[in-house]
């Protein structure tokens, strides 16, 4: 097959997607990298329709990259995650509506296009947590302790675009990842980016069949296949409190070759290979029952628990000959 992976320059060096284009090229596969943050793009003409068997995104929010992938997904080309997903996540006001409405457990959430406006979220609501509707790696979020705190922050938010509030869930200063990859979901506790504590590494822990069950019903609400979900452990129950598509899958064994089989398994499926399953229904989960908490960063991880519905993959084990000359480098 042959794909074009969309790289912002934030990830140029990174190991995911570099490891996974890797892979694939290993595996025989012809893999085209473009670079939208450091290209100039000839937008008329960039999509050639007969060029790839799907298109796949690893950038950051905000970046030209999903316009990008918009225009493939507008000319008929398969990507990886559906571009209208990555959109409905990648704007977290939007993702609050959609999800909130669908029955996800999220915190309710304002939205302001001003930080001035910020001002009339009533003072019961405080401690709150302010960040980006487009941010993204943790980047430019704040815990407000009161409305005192909101006005010495204001020139701080000034230059941050739309942003969104909501208010604290109390919690231990860790939050649960979990990722899903290939019909599998993985979990990894790590320091939350509100308590930054540089004892606190992240690890593999068991996943109960609650998390895994709103994990799911992540997937089915957005539409997307290749995920990752944040979630806090607080007082009333689990809480959703950020989506990302094509995360670092970090902790995943074998991440490279699970994501790269997961491309694969979707392109061949010509995209969304989830079975859509109504937000409001309660979701299975055939997981054994979690094994104790791990104590220490090394201690051995539970097993993943496999999704409610299946990715038809179909790579062999094996490498295949190549039938076509491997490639992995910058093209426009």
């Amino acid at each position: 097959m042959r794909l074009c992976f969309l790289v912002e320059e934030h990830y140029r060096h990174d190991g995911m997607p570099n490891e996974v284009i890797g892979q694939l090229t290993a595996w025989g596969h012809r893999v085209d990298v473009v670079r939208p943050g450091g290209s100039l793009l000839r937008m008329t003409e960039v999509v050639d329709t007969g060029a790839h068997d799907a298109w796949v995104l690893k950038t950051v929010s905000g970046g030209p990259g999903l316009t990008l992938l918009e225009a493939a997904a507008a000319a008929g080309l398969t990507t990886v995650n559906d571009a209208r997903s990555i959109r409905g996540v990648r704007d977290k006001a939007l993702a609050a509506a959609i999800g909130r409405g669908r029955g996800l457990p999220l915190p309710p959430t304002y939205a302001v296009a001003r930080p001035e406006s910020l001002r009339e979220i009533p003072a019961a609501e405080y401690p709150l947590v302010v960040k980006p509707a487009d941010g993204s790696s943790g980047r430019a979020v704040h815990l407000v302790s009161s409305p005192e705190r909101l006005e010495t922050l204001l020139p701080v938010l000034a230059g941050e675009g739309m942003l969104i509030a909501q208010p604290y869930v109390p919690n231990s200063g860790t939050d649960i990842k979990v990722y899903a990859v290939g019909g599998e979901l993985f979990a990894t506790e790590r320091c939350s980016p509100l308590h930054p504590d540089p004892a606190v590494r992240e690890r593999r822990v068991p996943l109960s069949s609650e998390v895994a069950a709103i994990a799911a019903q992540v997937g089915a609400v957005y539409g997307l296949d290749l995920y990752g979900v944040d979630v806090l452990l607080g007082p009333d129950g689990p809480v959703v409190v950020d989506v990302n598509d094509f995360p670092s899958f970090r902790q995943v064994p074998d991440a490279a070759a699970r994501v790269a089989r997961a491309v694969l398994g979707l392109a061949r499926a010509g995209g969304g290979a989830a079975t859509a399953v109504p937000a409001t229904a309660p979701l299975p989960v055939s997981a054994a029952p979690a094994p104790a908490p791990a104590t220490t960063a090394t201690a051995t991880a539970a097993a993943p628990v496999t999704l409610p519905y299946t990715l038809p993959l179909s790579i062999p084990a094996q490498s295949p000959p190549a039938q076509i000359s491997a490639a992995a480098g910058d093209t426009v």
